[in-house]
């Protein structure tokens, strides 16, 4: 068992996600840095779909009621067992009345926690994931809260040696500032040329209203053509016959600070979406906080398709020598 003692800003427990329910308005949730989740279970012995704790901006204070191990990934939030700095990205060991805890986050945003055998949950529409909005999923549907109390699961694929780890070359590394790659589309003919331009040449800043839902950044204002409204559609021109939301996917409410769409986000609407964050780089946008610097650069498809391949053969490289 594992006691909460202090809940951390928002620690709730996901896994790779609640796939192949998109069409009936159910988003996937899971972890919002998929490559920090996956490694953070390798380096502990897990199945890949093992639930893990993601961990955001401030962490929680957990004392370990038996023997384990873990690991911690993600973002730099400083960990401490006991009191003492222990290492990220690497297999520790935990011993029965151990506490791990937190210093304030450093750099990223979210840490992964995967322990030994995974987060025992219900399993809901094939996933652990939580998903507050309505919720489901997770620890009762919710953030964990001081007082709660984890069982460990048996998720466990093999054996992993405390101390192991892995390249400082294959460890992501977060700065303040930003370059996320999308492709073009769905309905970017609805921006001006002179708006296209813009959104690509500006530097925005991530606002406060930056969440598991979507991300709101600041900038320059965008144009949409103007034209009469199709049938279906709302009177404001960043309006469009509803369509579905790819994850990812970003949407300019009024043409004022482009909203990036993520993993709780809802599955469709009316929205003009004028681009789509690639698969590899939502990773790094769940490692994006409040003020941070985001500038995106269009990309083609088959450079999306190279890039997602070459992250899936780091994590079975990595996976290959644990």
């Amino acid at each position: 068992m594992i006691k909460v003692l202090k809940a951390g800003l928002q620690t709730t427990v996901q896994d790779r996600g609640r796939i192949g329910f998109y069409e009936i308005g159910m988003p996937p949730s899971g972890a919002m840095d998929q490559y920090s989740y996956t490694v953070a279970n390798l380096l502990v012995g897990n199945a890949p779909h093992a639930a893990a704790l993601e961990i955001t901006y401030l962490g929680p204070e957990l004392e370990f009621e038996a023997d384990t191990i873990i690991s911690l990934t993600g973002g730099h939030i400083p960990p401490k067992i006991n009191g003492q700095a222990v290492p990220m990205w690497e297999t520790l060991a935990i011993k029965a009345g151990d506490v791990l805890s937190f210093d304030f986050v450093k750099s990223g945003a979210r840490v992964y926690l995967a322990i030994e055998g995974g987060i025992d949950v219900p399993l809901i529409m094939n996933s652990r994931s939580t998903y507050t909005l309505i919720g489901i999923g997770g620890y009762q549907g919710r953030p964990l809260a001081a007082g709660d109390v984890l069982q460990t699961a048996d998720m466990k694929e093999k054996d992993v040696p405390v101390g192991s780890n892995i390249s400082d070359a294959d460890i992501p590394v977060f700065s303040k500032s930003h370059e996320v790659r999308v492709i073009v589309g769905l309905c970017s003919y609805r921006l001006t040329e002179e708006s296209k331009e813009t959104f690509f040449h500006t530097e925005w800043t991530v606002t406060p209203e930056a969440n598991r839902i979507g991300y709101r950044h600041r900038g320059e204002r965008l144009k949409f053509v103007e034209r009469e409204q199709p049938f279906g559609a709302g009177s404001n021109p960043s309006n469009v016959t509803d369509l579905g939301y790819p994850i990812g996917s970003i949407q300019v409410p009024d043409g004022v600070e482009p909203i990036v769409l993520l993993h709780d986000a809802v599955t469709g609407g009316g929205y003009a979406t004028i681009a789509t964050v690639i698969s590899t780089d939502l990773n790094r946008m769940g490692q994006i906080k409040t003020n941070d610097k985001v500038r995106f650069v269009s990309v083609a498809l088959e450079e999306a398709l190279k890039v997602r391949r070459d992250t899936q053969a780091k994590l079975s490289r990595i996976a290959a020598t644990l």
